[in-house]
């Protein structure tokens, strides 16, 4: 017969499962935090094309301060030189405010610790409603609209795809099953072409519903009456990315759940009688669990590359359709800091997959546990 560890053991075996999930997480979060940074380099990069943007930028400058200069009466008198070197200086000063005089690889690093930290900097064209140019309160402003949409749609495509899976699990071959494999191929169309063609038949051709925005115009003053205002606006785009993504989603579930229910232990389970609530939420979703998780993520993740062209079609007011102005007018700050935080959204994405892959499934072990 064994004897109980003593106290002291227990003790210190829980300080090292701690130790080794303190460093699992740092090193998990290095390493999205470094492929971050690598997408956000490359999107600098890229924004600025190389330089040749804040190239274009400083001519700019010189444009603006010269016709300021010229239509102020106060320096009509003044000798051509005079004004000419006038000019010369406050551009000089603009330029080097922007650090527009710096080599562009030393801009870029300081544009990449700016994004890194968050200090997003002021945008060049846009402001947000209320006006304020720093591109911090323009983003912030613009996230709620989005993790509101994105998260409903989401929320709504796994928990209808899970019961639906299940359920036809249990049918397999059933006329429901069979059209659920016929319209999976219909989500290979993206949300926004769903959205195009619910728009043209409910807000035109059947008019019940708001064709784009997020409220009415103008807003309701009741609180109540602005919830209802929004709730109505989110149908459509709810639906086009319900509708891209919930077939092919049932039909990669139920083949999972197929699957696990022709397992030994669950034939076991149901020859000692056990009740089939209790085989399908124990035995079959428990272990699938993981991989109906992990391909949930990677549909997350589809859908928020994805919106920028949904909110675009929806005129929904998020960031996607940030995005897409700032690229239109060329704001490199605001485009740099859209990047940032959907860069950040991906990787709290994957990182909270980790988690939850230890959460749902006990087989999972962290390197250097037993």
């Amino acid at each position: 017969m064994t004897s109980p560890l003593p106290p002291s053991a227990n003790r210190f075996g829980w300080l090292r499962d701690l130790r080794r999930i303190a460093f699992f997480m740092s090193k998990r979060l290095l390493a999205l935090f470094v492929t971050v940074m690598i997408g956000v380099y490359l999107t600098i990069v890229i924004a600025n094309m190389g330089g040749q943007v804040d190239e274009l930028r400083e001519l700019q400058i010189r444009s603006t301060i010269s016709e300021q200069v010229r239509a102020d009466p106060a320096f009509m008198q003044m000798p051509s030189e005079e004004r000419s070197e006038l000019i010369e200086t406050q551009v000089l000063m603009e330029v080097q405010r922007r650090n527009l005089d710096q080599p562009f690889f030393v801009r870029s690093i300081d544009y990449l610790r700016q994004a890194a930290q968050l200090d997003l900097g002021r945008a060049e064209e846009m402001h947000s409603d209320t006006g304020a140019r720093e591109v911090y309160d323009i983003i912030v402003e613009r996230l709620p609209a989005t993790l509101l949409l994105f998260g409903t749609a989401n929320l709504l495509v796994f928990f209808v795809s899970v019961y639906a899976a299940l359920y036809l699990s249990r049918r397999y071959g059933s006329r429901a099953d069979r059209a659920v494999i016929a319209l999976a191929p219909s989500s290979a169309a993206p949300a926004w072409f769903y959205g195009i063609f619910l728009i043209l038949f409910f807000a035109f051709l059947a008019p019940v519903l708001p064709p784009g925005g997020m409220v009415d115009i103008p807003p309701p003053d009741s609180r109540w009456e602005y919830g209802l205002s929004v709730m109505r606006h989110m149908v459509l785009p709810v639906t086009a990315m319900f509708f891209s993504s919930i077939f092919i989603s049932i039909y990669s579930w139920r083949t999972f759940f197929l699957i696990h229910s022709s397992e030994d232990y669950v034939e076991m389970a149901r020859a000692k009688g056990l009740p089939a609530s209790l085989i399908q939420g124990r035995y079959i979703l428990r272990p699938t669990l993981s991989p109906i998780i992990t391909s949930f993520a990677l549909m997350l993740i589809g859908l928020w590359s994805g919106s920028i062209i949904l909110e675009q079609v929806f005129n929904w007011p998020g960031l996607g359709s940030l995005l897409f102005q700032a690229i239109g007018y060329r704001d490199t700050p605001v485009i740099i800091g859209s990047v940032v935080v959907f860069a950040y959204l991906l990787a709290v994405t994957v990182f909270m997959l980790d988690i939850l892959y230890a959460i749902l499934d006990p087989r999972v072990r962290i390197e250097g546990g037993s």
